[in-house]
């Protein structure tokens, strides 16, 4: 089995490389697809092949593709990019390397989204099945682009059987990610007791590997989080920063909103967070 990866290098893609790298069957081999030589150095030090090009290249994405069976696309633009970046990495790429892994005959595509796309709270975790409703100007056009890019996706599933999962990660942070502490820029706005759902770069990796591999999961999307929702309080807590004034008083419309079930990866594919919480990562020295 040949494995293609897409953004490899990014806060989770260069942490979960080398991770599927070490469980990695002999025989098997994983392929990356990367700017530039440079960049790829890393990966192929573990033993991946290197693909150089971008996303957004067809031609390259068509060369990178050759021969592979399974496709994980992992490739995203976020934060502080313009909203046409958004949509042309989150949707129109994804759909593209959709799209081109059909051609390719690659039986599997993976697509790493967001639990951004369940949008304001339902008064209760979200799940799978909920419709998405992305739309907060708080994060740009990023959880509609993936919501868009889901919704290809499995078109292409269900049009010409291409096996398509979906994985909608958490707020991911852990091993010196960034993350934790950009966390503040927002949060500092927050209602004390507001939640965010989170996970670790060691269980993105684990819910990850469980798509890439499980039987009978095609046409199927899956939360990926930890168990525990830490408040905006905790996370100024984590970081060391004092509270806001006025926190603690203000209004929280709905104490669900952002929070997510993780009940069917568990059921269907076995999931259990090797960090339960934060605290608990916390603990371990693992932030």
């Amino acid at each position: 089995m040949l494995t293609l990866v897409t953004g490899a290098t990014g806060e989770v893609g260069r942490r979960f490389v080398p991770r599927l790298l070490a469980r990695t069957a002999p025989g098997d081999a994983v392929r990356v697809l990367v700017r530039d030589e440079e960049r790829g150095a890393p990966a192929a030090a573990l033993g991946a092949q290197v693909a150089v090009g971008k996303l957004r290249d067809p031609e390259a994405v068509r060369k990178a593709l050759a021969g592979v069976d399974t496709v994980l696309n992992i490739a995203a633009a976020f934060r502080g990019v313009p909203d046409e970046e958004a949509w042309a990495v989150n949707r129109d790429a994804a759909l593209e390397l959709g799209r081109g892994a059909v051609e390719a005959g690659a039986g599997r595509f993976v697509q790493v989204s967001t639990n951004l796309v369940y949008g304001a709270g339902r008064g209760r975790p979200a799940v799978e099945d909920d419709e998405p409703l992305p739309g907060s100007p708080m994060w740009g056009a990023y959880p509609a682009s993936k919501s868009e890019a889901e919704r290809g996706l499995l078109a292409l599933h269900r049009e010409h059987g291409l096996d398509v999962r979906i994985g909608r990660l958490a707020f991911v942070y852990g091993e010196g990610d960034p993350h934790l502490a950009q966390s503040l820029r927002w949060e500092g706005g927050w209602a004390g007791h507001r939640r965010l759902t989170m996970v670790h770069h060691a269980d993105v990796a684990q819910g990850l590997l469980r798509l890439l591999r499980a039987p009978g999961a095609a046409g199927r999307v899956y939360n990926i989080a930890d168990d525990a929702p830490v408040s905006a309080v905790e996370l100024h807590q984590l970081n060391g920063v004092e509270l806001p004034a006025g926190m603690a008083g203000r209004p929280l419309d709905d104490p669900w909103e952002g929070v997510v079930s993780t009940a069917r990866i568990r059921d269907e594919l076995g999931f259990g967070p090797r960090y339960p919480s934060v605290w608990t990562a916390w603990d371990a020295g693992a932030l």
